[in-house]
């Protein structure tokens, strides 16, 4: 259990990125009264969790109901992960979402950012929903599933901690520092990226 719940948390921690959501979500909100932030780094965890919630519930028979099997879908989430993990070592995720904020700060249209773009995609994107996808069906029996989950709800946790501290957590972090973490966790990402995809064609051509 404790393998699985260190598995579950280290996967969603990487693919979530709590500390890469931060500076993201101090820019969007820059200028808003602390009260408005506040609500708004609740209100996007909130509807994150709804999202990754479902899809790790009904995710497998949404894909039975399409005719995938969870061997293909393990591959397939195994690539987007690691194209992701590409991604962080080099550093182009920080430079698309920055350019995604700026986008929605330029539409003055978009005052609250909670749903988009914080909930959806930046905490519930297609890496995390394949993730957690993939971990709900690799266990077994709810006390698994239920270690996933808890899994998920310490990440989530630690999304909301970092977005309610994101001020502070930047001036504490700095750019340089961010940036060797995020790449860091990159390097980790790809390795279990590497793995769900050899469990998947071990799978689908045992």
């Amino acid at each position: 259990m404790l393998e699985l719940f260190i598995s579950a948390f280290v996967t969603l921690f990487v693919v979530i990125d709590p500390p890469g959501c931060a500076p993201i979500f101090a820019s969007l909100t820059n200028g808003a009264p602390p009260q408005a932030r506040r609500t708004m780094a609740i209100r996007s965890i909130l509807v994150a969790t709804g999202i990754l919630i479902f899809f790790a519930l009904l995710g497998e028979d949404l894909l039975g109901a399409m005719g995938i099997s969870l061997d293909a879908f393990r591959i397939a989430g195994g690539i987007m992960l690691f194209m992701i993990a590409t991604d962080m070592v080099f550093e182009k995720r920080t430079e698309r979402r920055s350019s995604r904020a700026e986008d929605v700060k330029a539409q003055p249209g978009h005052d609250d950012v909670s749903v988009f773009p914080m909930a959806i995609p930046m905490i519930a994107g297609p890496g995390s929903i394949a993730s957690v996808m993939l971990l709900t069906a690799k266990a077994r029996g709810l006390e698994e599933t239920a270690v996933v989950l808890g899994a998920l709800a310490v990440v989530l946790l630690l999304t909301a901690a970092a977005l309610l501290a994101a001020g502070p957590l930047m001036r504490l972090l700095g750019y340089k520092m961010e940036a060797m973490i995020t790449r860091l966790l990159g390097v980790v990402l790809a390795a279990l990226a590497a793995q769900y995809v050899i469990d998947g064609a071990k799978a689908a051509f045992a």
